[in-house]
């Protein structure tokens, strides 16, 4: 009886034994220790149970004899070379760690305290990066480049302007007296010498025969600010008369451009009553002196090719070109990025990987910059897509 009760309490410390171990290999894994490695002197067995890791970063063997960097664990794939090799143990009590060639070089990692840094792999796959967590190849940033190339290039200053009858005069009674008399409306034409209205001096008391007004020019009644009844001076403009076969326009150049207007220059006008078109003039007529008050110069120009649809009166929008270069290297003005008062470009090189570079800019306008250093003819620089990029980032060239 004795006996039997010896036996079932070796029984039941076994069991309770066994379950402890299970209990330790599902809670704490890296705790357990496997048959070869209860082994005394015995060398540590080898786990190949596991792949490479994906990432390309294999681990040394520990000085302690546990593979994978972890205190007690065995070496195992986790210590393994990348894409699926056999696991290697890791160093036992002093011996020397392996080392695992993993970079792209095929150069071996120097193993952990205790051991000997490892041969390295030849077979390492070429372009295949090492270490922990080694990194993959950049994504290629999508651009679209121009290349450099001669164009002509024009800076301008936009001012305003008005539209004019070249010759506009105004027709002024000889006399004072009551408008009895109007033969001619606006837009009327009208010849040098021609009698236009007549006024009546007479007063009361005094009766006087009728006085003409005569045109002084020929042309076309632009203004009739009078009507019948009205009483005239000689200082009263029965008419204003002027040549609508050749029209004007008047603009006044701020002071600091007035250095670069000269005879001859040439600008482009936009009409509010002609959209989407733009014509010629060139100036023809420059004011010798600015005006004191608003520190402007008066100039006047003429139409290159006069149009029936043009009147005077319409206000106009000029673009007056100050400077203009033929046959010079240019870029598209989106290209440009400033970076701290310099001007960079980005180029993209026979490999397709963008490269950063300096240039030097001459004239401007609202679509391209002169290049006067920096840049060759025939380069290709970034014009789209150029924010997100640094020197050396890979791309892909879209139309």
């Amino acid at each position: 009886m004795k006996k039997t009760k010896i036996i079932t309490v070796a029984i039941i410390s076994l069991i309770t034994l066994f379950a402890v171990l299970i209990a330790l290999n599902l809670f704490f894994p890296g705790k357990a220790k496997t048959p070869g490695q209860m082994q005394a002197g015995g060398p540590p067995v080898a786990n190949n149970s596991g792949g490479g890791n994906s990432g390309g970063s294999g681990r040394a063997g520990n000085a302690d004899g546990s593979g994978g960097g972890n205190a007690n664990r065995p070496g195992n794939a986790s210590g393994a070379e990348n894409s699926g090799n056999t696991g290697r143990p890791g160093g036992n009590n002093g011996q020397s760690g392996s080392s695992i060639a993993d970079n792209a070089d095929g150069s071996g990692r120097a193993g952990n305290s205790g051991g000997q840094g490892g041969a390295g792999n030849p077979g390492a796959n070429a372009g295949r990066q090492g270490g922990p967590g080694g990194g993959s190849a950049r994504n290629a940033t999508t651009v679209r480049v121009t290349p450099v190339s001669t164009g002509t290039i024009e800076k301008s200053v936009i001012i305003n302007g008005e539209i004019l009858a070249r010759n506009q005069v105004t027709i002024f009674p000889t006399i004072g007296g009551k408008l009895v008399e109007t033969r001619l409306g606006i837009g009327d034409r009208v010849s040098s010498g021609q009698i236009v209205a007549m006024v009546d001096p007479s007063r009361p008391g005094e009766v006087y025969s009728r006085s003409p007004v005569v045109s002084t020019v020929s042309g076309t009644v632009i203004q009739a600010p009078f009507s019948i009844g009205d009483t005239l001076t000689t200082q009263s403009a029965v008419y204003i008369v002027g040549d609508l076969s050749s029209l004007l326009v008047e603009t006044f150049v701020p002071e600091r451009f007035v250095a670069s207007v000269r005879q001859g220059m040439r600008a482009q006008l936009k009409l509010e009553a002609i959209v989407g078109e733009s014509f010629d003039a060139e100036v023809i007529e420059i004011n010798p002196v600015l005006d004191p008050a608003s520190r402007t110069l008066r100039i006047r120009m003429r139409f290159v090719n006069p149009d029936p649809r043009i009147k005077a009166g319409m206000f106009a929008t000029i673009s007056l070109i100050t400077n203009r270069k033929v046959n010079v290297p240019v870029i598209q003005r989106t290209s440009v990025i400033n970076t701290y008062g310099s001007w960079i470009v980005f180029v993209v090189d026979e490999n397709s990987t963008a490269r950063r570079r300096e240039v030097t800019l001459g004239l401007e306008n609202e679509d391209f910059f002169e290049i006067l250093s920096g840049l060759n003819l025939g380069e290709k620089v970034v014009s789209a897509g150029q924010n997100f990029l640094s020197d050396g980032d890979p791309v892909r060239v879209v139309d």
